[in-house]
């Protein structure tokens, strides 16, 4: 069997298209088309259902899918271990981040590591309601809820925490609540509560109930300005906020606190460049640990 047909495969069984595959891979619709089906007739079986909306894996398919990754896993692996490149920690790694940590936080950081690293390119991506580390939709992931299943190596980076803000010019026009039931009278800035990707991010479900006035946005940038600009109250990442001269911190007795982890998969975490940028991830939270959880 032809490993390269199996590469192929693997692109046409992530992005759901054919045509998508083919853009990624550099290759014409025909090229990918022919390479599938000589797998199929290797093995004796049909892998992938031809659909007008795209391409869906049949039995057979999600069963050769869970093998052909196995055998990339092992490839990365014998890269990372013959590769000079690998050995300068060169080539591309895809990091998957809530919007808050990634933006208010990583995005700033992590230039000293390219730096270090000329040859290594970072993609940081915000992190999707569902996403795959087997089906290299990241190579490494920050998460909020802790993953309990799957061949993953975790590591808890930090607790963060989060409080009520307004901006000040707010509070002057329309006075400071002296406690929760006084939200009522005020907007709350708050999120989407059915685009949230982690259950751990509905804050305050009580929010949401009538009595409360709302401006929703699926963006923690959108209601970070939102409060800023004096739109409401919103709950924002005191590791961003508390430091914001125009924004007061308000209600201090009700904050929230939450958990960042650092995630990859069990085959890929050893690759050098992988391994690197996760230890300077965890070294650059280390170092500023304090303003995850200010007094």
């Amino acid at each position: 069997m032809d490993w390269d047909h199996s590469r192929i495969f693997l692109a046409v069984a992530r992005s759901g298209q054919m045509l998508a595959a083919a853009r990624q891979l550099r290759l014409d619709h025909a090229t990918v088309g022919r390479r599938i089906t000589a797998l199929e007739e290797a093995l004796g079986v049909k892998l992938i259902e031809r659909r007008t909306n795209g391409c869906a894996l049949t039995p057979a398919g999600e069963r050769f899918l869970a093998s052909a990754e196995r055998i990339e896993a092992d490839m990365l692996r014998v890269q990372a271990e013959l590769s000079e490149t690998d050995v300068e920690t060169a080539g591309t790694v895809r990091i998957g981040a809530p919007d808050g940590f990634g933006t208010y936080f990583l995005s700033s950081r992590l230039g000293p590591l390219m730096d270090r690293h000329r040859r290594l390119t970072i993609q940081l991506v915000p992190l999707p309601r569902t996403f795959s580390l087997s089906k290299r939709e990241a190579d490494v992931a920050i998460v909020i809820d802790r993953p309990e299943a799957g061949r993953l190596v975790v590591r808890k980076l930090t607790d963060y925490g989060l409080s009520f803000y307004a901006a000040r010019s707010y509070l002057a026009a329309r006075g400071e609540p002296a406690d929760l039931e006084a939200l009522s009278a005020h907007t709350l800035v708050t999120y989407v509560q059915d685009m949230q990707f982690a259950g751990a991010l509905n804050y305050f479900p009580q929010g949401f109930s009538p009595q409360f006035r709302r401006f929703e946005c699926a963006g923690v940038l959108g209601q970070a300005e939102a409060v800023r600009a004096g739109v409401g109250i919103g709950i924002l990442h005191d590791f961003h906020a508390v430091n914001d001269p125009a924004l007061k911190r308000i209600l201090p007795m009700h904050g929230f606190s939450r958990s960042y982890w650092l995630v990859t998969h069990a085959d890929t975490s050893t690759l050098a460049r992988v391994r690197t940028v996760c230890d300077f991830i965890a070294q650059a939270v280390q170092a500023e640990r304090a303003i995850f959880t200010p007094e």
